[in-house]
């Protein structure tokens, strides 16, 4: 059974940092590309960053480029997200992503966690 657990949200000022974590589990971690998505009150999902099974490929959204970094440690089945210069506008609930499976995929995801950024 796949899980994807995110930690690491909360409240933090403009400017400040965070990190968050997000533990695989029930699949082949070091098989699959990983990506962080976001969803604001009242907006739809958007996708934030993406890193490749190896960490050899990382990609961004604009708005977050330069400010977030994506990373990934295999041997912990984790991915993360480093969040830095945060702005008003990055608050939202993260979700980790994922889709894994062999000749059938699916995409899984985590429960969400709340990031907020106050002035």
């Amino acid at each position: 059974q796949v899980q994807l657990v995110e930690s690491g949200g909360g409240l933090v000022q403009a400017g400040g940092s965070l990190r968050l974590s997000c533990a695989a589990s029930g699949f082949t971690f070091s098989s699959y590309a990983m990506r962080w998505y976001r969803q604001a009150p009242g907006r739809e999902r958007e996708w934030v960053a993406s890193i490749g099974s190896l960490s050899t490929i990382r990609s961004y959204a604009d708005s977050v480029k330069g400010r977030f970094t994506i990373s990934r440690d295999n041997a912990k089945n984790t991915v993360y997200l480093q969040m830095n210069n945060l702005k008003v506008e990055d608050t939202a609930l993260y979700y980790c992503n994922t889709v894994a499976g062999g000749t059938a995929r699916f995409t899984y995801w985590g429960q969400g966690i709340q990031v907020t950024v106050s002035l």
